[in-house]
């Protein structure tokens, strides 16, 4: 039997005879034991079919290779199931196959199914106690059963029927070893399109696709890059994209009606802190001028925008506008470089009913410009500085065209920056399938952040090299790694060790906190784009809508079930949402998310709210 693109449809079970198939991947089984289904998804452009298996069952061991041959890099995987079946699949990871400006992607799996063997005898409850020496033998016996079903072979039944029983006796004999074991969720979707903007942030979904653990999820993800952060959300909402990496205050903004209407939700927070404030050579200079202190090759930091006012002051004399940009009216970098701005009484402008450009009363006018087109702006002399997130504050530097001044480190010490998004309504329809993306990027993050017994970073330059690559960030790997490995250049001669400048899972930075959801409804309110005052109630019960930790608990529980998480990497039980009272801001401004009235109402510039809405 021959399976084509054309024979399949969505979703049915495809009948095997007895005897084998021929696949596309021209995978022949001998064995006359027994093919009994074929599960293939087949994708091109933007058509997906899935042929579904007979029954979903739980994964109880696999073994995976990665194969880098003439035409890609392929993925050999190997599992074993607890409803005794031996599955493999062979799939193509990168591909060299381009055609009509089209992506093309087949993989295959084959169920063998071995009538006479005790594969039932290897199930959950024997592996659960399996100690590690037998994995081994055990990996044998897979290959063995593989070679069975696409080869012939010497190995006999008799063969697989002893080893068999020898992993039993063994495994029988350890029984309180104890080893967690996976589940796999019945998702409601499994091919699944996700969108990102070319940032270093996008790293957890980059690496839960490359690192295989979407598809341990039983999902197969295609990440795509989209043109900025307005096309992200309408194809999000639209439902062209299942969900995205997102600017914090998106799902936020959607939600609450500034822009477009919809209801978006995050369970997931993809990292702290990663942003950068660059300004041009030729205003760096006049910064020096105006402090001494600057002139040094490492000036102090953190560098308030104090030297900068009289320079945004002479423009205004001389009746010229002074042009900064930022990536999107609700982006993390809106309001950071707005509270730099404010905290040096430099006003970077209202938001209101009538004026949404956010330009009334500005000494320096704030325009949208997408993250990868910042460095030619600045060159072009468009704009006169930024706010952006990594490569590009680092490619300035190494283009010659300007300097970091400060990083949103320095404006709030681990501050919220990226999520993964999905509308409402995608999230209920897709609930498990919601849950294993979850999973899948829990793993990412703490890939992302894991450390040697010294607390070095020990996966970012691999992170680094993978998010180079064209389908990605498609920056240098040198200028990629200067952030992500735990340094930042502000100049040639001020290289600064930074740790914690793109952290992805310590200090809880995945849990979605009510408190991170508050503070950008403050920000918007207090610079307009919430353009009446709202009581102290609505900020909370907002942020319930917006931010869902309860998936994220459910999906962190599983992990730690299934061992690759422990009880510790997540907030304790107990953990109301609500981060600590903080003062780590540029200026000081401590700020409490259970009183968002005073917080708005306690800076020089921006809006303020009757104290009666702080007792609502």
């Amino acid at each position: 039997m021959h399976v084509s693109g054309d024979d399949l449809q969505s979703p049915r079970t495809i009948p095997v005879q007895r005897g084998g198939v021929t696949a596309r991947n021209r995978c022949r089984s001998r064995s006359p034991h027994v093919v009994k289904s074929i599960h293939a998804d087949w994708l091109y452009g933007e058509s997906s079919y899935l042929a579904r298996p007979l029954c979903r069952t739980s994964l109880t061991l696999s073994v995976r290779a990665d194969l880098d041959i003439g035409f890609g890099t392929w993925r050999a995987s190997l599992g074993l199931w607890d409803d005794g079946a031996v599955r493999s699949s062979w799939s193509p990871l990168r591909t060299k196959w381009r055609g009509t400006g089209k992506r093309h992607t087949f993989s295959t799996t084959l169920l063998w199914e071995f009538a006479q063997v005790p594969l039932r005898s290897l199930s959950m409850q024997v592996l659960r106690h399996l100690p590690t020496s037998a994995l081994a033998p055990l990996t044998l016996l897979l290959v063995g059963a593989l070679q069975i079903g696409c080869s012939d072979s010497n190995i006999s039944l008799e063969d697989l029927e002893a080893a068999a029983a020898k992993l039993e006796t063994t495994a029988g004999e350890d029984a309180d070893a104890g080893a967690a074991v996976m589940e796999i969720l019945d998702v409601e979707k499994p091919n699944l399109k996700f969108g990102f903007i070319k940032l270093t942030d996008c790293a957890p979904l980059v690496i839960a696709k490359e690192k295989g653990y979407f598809e341990e999820e039983g999902l197969n993800v295609e990440i795509e890059a989209q043109s900025n952060w307005k096309v992200l959300l309408d194809r999000v909402i639209d439902g062209q994209l299942d969900g995205a990496h997102m600017l914090a205050g998106q799902p936020i903004g959607a939600t609450i009606g500034f822009g477009t209407q919809a209801h978006v939700i995050t369970a997931y927070s993809l990292d702290y802190n990663g942003n950068g404030i660059t300004v041009s050579n030729e205003i760096w200079e006049q910064m020096q001028e105006n402090d001494p202190a600057l002139k040094s090759d490492t000036p102090p930091h953190p560098i308030p925008a104090t030297s900068l006012k009289p320079i945004v002051d002479s423009y205004k004399q001389e009746g010229k506008d002074f042009n900064m940009g930022m990536v999107f009216p609700v982006s993390t970098h809106n309001y950071e470089i707005r509270y730099w701005l404010a905290a040096a009484g430099i006003h970077p402008g209202m938001y209101t009913e009538e004026n949404i450009q956010g330009t009334v009363d500005a000494d320096v006018l704030l325009s949208v410009t997408p993250p990868p087109q910042m460095p030619a702006t600045l060159e072009a002399g468009t704009i006169l500085g930024y706010c952006v997130g990594e490569p590009w504050n680092q490619q300035a530097v190494v283009k010659g065209i300007g300097v970091p001044v400060t990083t949103n480190y320095d404006i709030w010490k681990n501050n919220p920056e990226k999520v993964f998004g999905v509308t409402k309504e995608w999230d209920e329809k897709h609930p498990n399938t919601h849950l294993a993306v979850i999973k899948a990027l829990i793993r990412a993050g703490k890939w992302l952040d894991a450390t040697d017994e010294n607390g070095v970073l020990v996966n970012r330059q691999e992170a680094a090299k993978i998010l180079s690559g064209k389908d990605y960030v498609g920056a240098d790997e040198d200028v990629i790694d200067n952030s992500m490995t735990g340094t930042f250049v502000f100049q040639e001669t001020d290289v600064r060790p930074m740790p914690d400048f793109n952290v992805f899972f310590k200090y809880y930075a995945s849990y979605p906190h009510y408190s991170d959801c508050i503070w950008f409804l403050t920000q918007m309110r207090r610079w307009g784009q919430i353009t009446e005052g709202k009581p102290a109630s609505w900020y909370a019960e907002t942020a319930q809508e917006i931010y869902k930790p309860e998936i994220y608990r459910k999906a962190a529980a599983m992990l730690v079930a299934e061992g690759k998480a422990s009880a510790e990497d997540f907030p304790a039980e107990d953990y109301d949402g609500y981060r600590d009272v903080t003062t780590e801001f540029i200026d000081g401004t401590p700020y409490d998310a259970k009183d968002p009235v005073g917080y708005v109402n306690g800076f020089e510039i921006g809006n303020k709210d009757p104290e009666s809405l702080a007792k609502q």
